[in-house]
């Protein structure tokens, strides 16, 4: 089992924190002595989550926060109050996300839900709570992204899936791709530019969540066969999120994690394991891909450096 070194006087945020990953995340990262930020999109799940959490560590230092990641608005709301506050921001875990509704649902933007609610949230409130980051000495961003990023592909020309057939499976492998390219430019951009924040990246495998089955059943529709054949056979190997946690957890806390690193778990077909070293598609690896879509991404959440670091 990872043990998280001591993060006491470190204030961390943890997106999709009522259950699973996020919730196991908040948990570890709170028993080592962070203040933990639980950024939820249902309040009274929140809660639910940080009365267990305080349950198991009496002295666990949390707060719920209100964020939709599929609302532009909302993630600006969240932003503001946080730099408001003035607090410097050691960690952001970007772990939230929507996984393989059975038809194509749109934020409140208009973006496509996996894309907006797994990449432009995410990307939006990086860029936002960027100023609290860098006032921190050695801030990270921790992304989620998935082993399905391996056959991910971004369609430039067609990001929010209006044009082409749409499909759940190959909507998330392009917003999860699309994750581990705004971990890798992130990465890019501090070295440019000085900062001292790590950016990382980490996968849970095959980890036993709601994730397969709540996306599922957003919608209308039957659930695509691939939620279908997770939620009714047996016959990967697969872990409990106190395993799924720990490449994440890695990523995020490990003295060891490099810039622009990935992480997942090392046993059968990448999919249980202790964490390891993952390999980077190479899509991933292609700075001038990361860069686009990190303009474009600007583009449609309206954000970037210039409006919040200058």
């Amino acid at each position: 089992m990872y043990a998280v070194p001591d993060q006491t006087g470190k204030s961390v945020v943890v997106t999709g924190a009522n259950s699973g990953t996020g919730k196991e995340a908040v948990r570890r990262l709170a028993g080592a002595g962070a203040r933990v930020v639980m950024a939820v999109r249902t309040v009274a799940k929140g809660e639910q989550a940080r009365d267990e959490i305080l349950a198991e560590h009496p002295g666990a230092q949390l707060e719920i926060r209100r964020i939709d990641l599929a609302d532009l608005a909302s993630v600006k709301e969240f932003a503001d109050g946080l730099l408001a506050d003035g607090t410097p921001l050691d960690l952001l875990v970007n772990n939230a996300g929507v996984m393989a509704p059975p038809t194509r649902l749109t934020t409140a933007d208009g973006f496509e839900l996996q894309m907006g609610s797994n990449y432009l949230g995410p990307f939006a409130l990086t860029i936002r709570l960027l100023p609290l980051l860098l006032t921190a000495p050695a801030p990270r961003v921790a992304t989620m992204s998935s082993g399905t990023a391996n056959y991910g592909r971004i369609h430039f020309d067609d990001l929010q899936w209006e044009r082409r057939r749409y499909s759940p499976s190959l909507s998330y492998a392009q917003s999860k791709l699309a994750d581990l390219m705004l971990t890798r430019q992130l990465a890019a951009v501090a070295a440019e530019r000085g900062w001292p924040l790590l950016s990382t990246a980490a996968h849970p495998g095959y980890t036993r969540t709601n994730l397969q089955t709540a996306g599922a059943s957003l919608g209308s529709g039957k659930p695509p066969l691939s939620a279908r054949m997770l939620t009714s056979m047996d016959f990967l190997p697969s872990q409990a999120p106190e395993q799924g946690t720990e490449p994440l957890l890695h990523a995020a806390t490990s003295p060891d994690a490099v810039a622009g690193g990935y992480y997942g778990p090392g046993g059968r077909f990448g999919l249980v394991g202790p964490t390891t070293t993952a390999r980077i598609t190479r899509r991933a690896l292609d700075p001038a891909a990361n860069a686009r879509l990190w303009t474009e991404s600007e583009h449609l959440t309206g954000v970037g450096l210039l409006s919040t670091v200058g």
